[in-house]
């Protein structure tokens, strides 16, 4: 539930609420959008310090704090008298994202639970998914009874009636691990800031991480931003093109539940290499022109859907329990900033090289990103191997 609305209320918002604000205000567009890419910037910049804060403080802390940015964020949007202020208020409405949505939710189920969070990491996004889908309506709705400030100010208000209580009471205080590392859970040298961040000779592990996350990030951000414009190129007629991208978050949900159905049977490296396999192919397809673009974008779809999934349950599955807050924060850091400057990027690529040439830039660093998760299998292979 907490999931649902802070996405909702901060990443999906605009979404809805854009172009009332701009017809209400004369404030250009490009910078009301532009709120939520330098919101993703400070998310990415706070995000290794609210990782070291789950890490030691418990995630209780971390998430009641950025139910209480949100809300102040949120408010602000909804009293800016003018751009400056408005764009404070998308500031710090970054720092309640970062310390408020996935990586965040992440980290403290993995200090909560340990390896054992697998599960319910899973559980999360599955149901998180449904946040556009819950939110947009709910955005319109209240955009259209009370107008787009007071929509922001009934979203804060959930933050502190809702969410806040939710954090406070229904989050345990103290962690509960099963399995391997509760004997250090209770003795208390889980907590601390002691010792190497990755276990030693897991560098080169780490950055391959971070890396093909925040590359399967950027993708999925630019196609967000870009993905009707790229379809309208293809004399697509706009009805057509929004029916057929309404098909992206049905298959985000569908894999999501399939993963869940099967991941006990497999370690989290496969589920990552079906992401970025379903992704490249997807865009692939759609570049090659292939005549079913239903198919290329269920393929999308469920690709950038389970991607959430490997996004928290891969690093857990590598670098074990112990420091994994600490190490969703960092890696979280170049895929929320890579998120911020993917639809400029995009948009400066589509304006060099058209839309289909976009599209195939999109797919060789899909194909990319497919091979280093190729070579990061290899490498959890040989380590195995040598343990």
């Amino acid at each position: 539930m907490t999931q649902i609305l802070a996405w909702g209320s901060s990443y999906y918002l605009l979404a809805v609420l854009a172009a009332p604000i701009a017809g209400d205000t004369g404030w250009s567009l490009a910078w009301i959008v532009g709120g939520l890419s330098l919101g993703l910037l400070v998310a990415g910049l706070v995000s290794p310090r609210v990782g070291d804060a789950i890490q030691r403080l418990g995630g209780r802390v971390v998430l009641t704090a950025s139910a209480i940015l949100l809300a102040l964020g949120l408010t602000g949007l909804a009293l800016s008298p003018n751009l400056p202020v408005y764009i404070l208020s998308w500031l710090i409405l970054g720092t309640g994202m970062g310390a408020g949505l996935y990586d965040a939710a992440f980290a403290t189920l993995g200090r909560l639970y340990g390896l054992g969070a697998r599960t319910a990491i899973t559980a999360l996004t599955l149901f998180g998914g449904f946040a556009s889908t819950v939110c947009w309506p709910l955005s319109a709705l209240l955009v259209s009874e009370f107008g787009w400030r007071a929509t922001c100010l009934i979203y804060a208000g959930i933050h502190l009636f809702v969410l806040l209580p939710l954090y406070v009471f229904a989050l345990p205080k103290q962690p509960k691990r099963e399995g391997a590392g509760a004997a250090k859970v209770a003795a208390g040298d889980a907590d601390g800031n002691d010792g190497p961040l990755v276990p030693p000779g897991s560098k080169p592990l780490f950055v391959l991480v971070a890396l093909v996350i925040a590359i399967s990030s950027m993708i999925s951000a630019t196609l967000s931003v870009h993905l009707l414009t790229i379809l309208q190129a293809r004399d697509i007629a706009l009805g057509a093109v929004v029916a057929l991208g309404a098909l992206v978050g049905p298959s985000q949900v569908g894999a999501r539940a399939i993963e869940m159905a099967i991941s006990r049977f497999h370690h989290p490296i496969w589920t990552k290499l079906a992401s970025t396999a379903f992704v490249a192919i997807g865009v692939g397809l759609l570049w090659a022109g292939f005549p079913i673009v239903a198919a290329a974008l269920i393929f999308y779809g469920a690709g950038i859907g389970i991607e959430s999934i490997a996004r928290g349950t891969l690093p857990l599955a590598i670098f074990g329990a112990d420091r994994y807050p600490a190490i969703m924060g960092r890696i979280a850091m170049p895929s929320l900033i890579g998120q911020a400057a993917s639809p400029s990027l995009g948009a400066m690529v589509i304006g060099s090289f058209g839309a289909h040439g976009a599209l195939g830039v999109l797919f060789a660093v899909a194909l990319g990103n497919v091979v280093l998760v190729v070579t990061l299998s290899i490498l959890l292979r040989r380590r195995e191997s040598q343990a």
